[in-house]
């Protein structure tokens, strides 16, 4: 593999982590550094492991990645993204709203957003690629994205106030379809 493709392997999965940050920081509209930090922590280290695995599993489930993985990655973003919405109805009130740095919707959206990474991690296996310092770079890349991204939707949240989680619930839909296409 050469340089420009390491770079593209690299930045690809952070930029769909970075996109579900945005909507997290919508949803949260002020969220802590604990929030900033779970949600960095959790998709850069989802990032970092998932490509790993990919490449220890290898072939073996090569098949069901290239037949299902988008599909998954669209099912627990759906999910999530539901779930807010569902939330958002109901009372109509905020203090009730689940945060989504935070329990099975932190552990779905890590999920989801790494499932690419676990493909790639599949391919640098199979085409011998320097695969621990692509994990590596690959979930720091993700952190600060992520990171990013939640300072641009706390501006987005501060703007658009309390319909940020019905909004960032579509938003979470919209990017599993877009995953799956």
């Amino acid at each position: 593999m050469n340089t420009v493709e390491i770079l593209g392997v690299i930045i690809g999965p952070a930029v769909d982590a970075c996109s579900v940050a945005i909507a997290v920081g919508a949803i949260l509209n002020r969220p802590t550094l604990r929030q900033y930090f779970r949600i960095s922590f959790h998709f850069g280290l989802f990032q970092f492991m998932m490509p790993l695995i990919g490449c220890f599993l290898g072939l073996m489930i090569q098949q069901f990645t290239n037949d299902y993985g988008r599909w998954v990655a669209m099912i627990l973003m759906t999910l999530v993204g539901v779930n807010m919405i569902r939330e958002a109805f109901s009372k109509g009130n905020d203090s009730h709203l689940s945060d989504p740095s935070r329990g099975a919707s932190l552990i779905l959206l890590s999920l989801a957003t790494s499932i690419d990474a676990l493909v790639v991690g599949i391919s640098l296996g199979i085409l011998g690629g320097p695969i621990v310092t692509t994990c590596i770079l690959i979930g720091t890349v993700t952190a600060l994205l992520s990171l990013l991204g939640m300072s641009l939707g706390k501006q987005t949240g501060s703007i658009f106030g309390g319909r940020m989680p019905m909004v960032g619930g579509f938003i979470l839909i919209a990017i599993g379809i877009m995953i799956a296409l």
